[in-house]
């Protein structure tokens, strides 16, 4: 479906009026609902061209400012919100902290755009509640790529960009040093479940982190749920930044050996 390009920023939420979609096939998935927030009309638009030309997506919003995103994500019921982290009014780090914390927003993912992935305030971003992130010169089918993997409940966390930000940004001493004693909720997790955080800490899926404990994927999977129910993280994302702020993955020594 054509989308009309957003407005300047600071003229107010635009849902996106349109012919009612079709509803979809017998068995087939709906398409994800996707709300761009960026401050910048021309890459709204850009944006919003290469999602609306993929079948299995539909733009349901534009918004300027992350205020304006906040408020679309509950009148649009999006699925997911594509998000700059630098905009007025309402950053997208507030405005993703605020989808995050609204129980009625709780199925709504966030994929955080930035223009340099030295960018500091991703990590902050991915602690406020987003999913993952992406540089904004990626190709566009990697965006498409990503949505599809944050909207179907993984995190965007490749294990390069991610590890290298995350232990520039939590570095020495600011990070906990090496042998600390762990915190309630991670002293609560089996050594086995340990391991299995600080491989998803490295950016490893599941079936990378199965290979490379001897485990199924599917028990795997179990550990990485069990693990997120308590530390009460919401995703992947979550998990990776508990185990560099506990310190079971540090900047100078990656990982535990499993």
């Amino acid at each position: 479906m054509t989308t009309p390009p957003g407005p300047p920023s600071g003229t107010g939420p635009v849902p996106l009026a349109s012919d009612p979609a079709p509803d979809p096939a017998p068995g087939a998935a709906a398409p994800i609902r996707v709300l761009l927030a960026d401050d910048q009309t021309l890459v709204r638009s850009a944006f919003a061209m290469l999602v609306s030309s993929a079948r299995d997506m539909d733009v349901v919003g534009q918004a300027g400012t992350g205020r304006e995103a906040v408020e679309l994500a509950r009148t649009a019921r999006a699925d997911l919100v594509v998000m700059d982290i630098r905009m007025p009014d309402l950053d997208g780090i507030e405005a993703t902290r605020r989808i995050a914390a609204d129980e009625d927003l709780a199925g709504v993912k966030v994929l955080v755009l930035t223009t340099y992935d030295t960018d500091e305030h991703i990590v902050e971003a991915l602690r406020a509640g987003a999913s993952g992130f992406l540089v904004k010169d990626t190709r566009p089918a990697e965006l498409l790529d990503a949505i599809r993997t944050v909207a179907a409940g993984e995190s965007l966390l490749s294990p390069g960009p991610t590890a290298r930000l995350i232990a520039r940004v939590l570095r020495l001493p600011e990070a906990p040093q090496p042998g600390v004693p762990a915190p309630a909720a991670l002293a609560a997790l089996s050594e086995r479940e340990r391991q299995v955080l600080a491989l998803v800490a490295r950016g490893l899926n599941n079936a990378e982190a199965a290979q490379t404990l001897g485990l199924s994927p599917l028990t795997t999977k179990t550990h990485v749920s069990r693990i997120m129910g308590k530390l009460g993280a919401r995703d992947r994302a979550q998990l990776v930044i508990a185990a560099y702020e506990s310190g079971l993955v540090t900047p100078t020594c990656r990982s535990e050996s499993p």
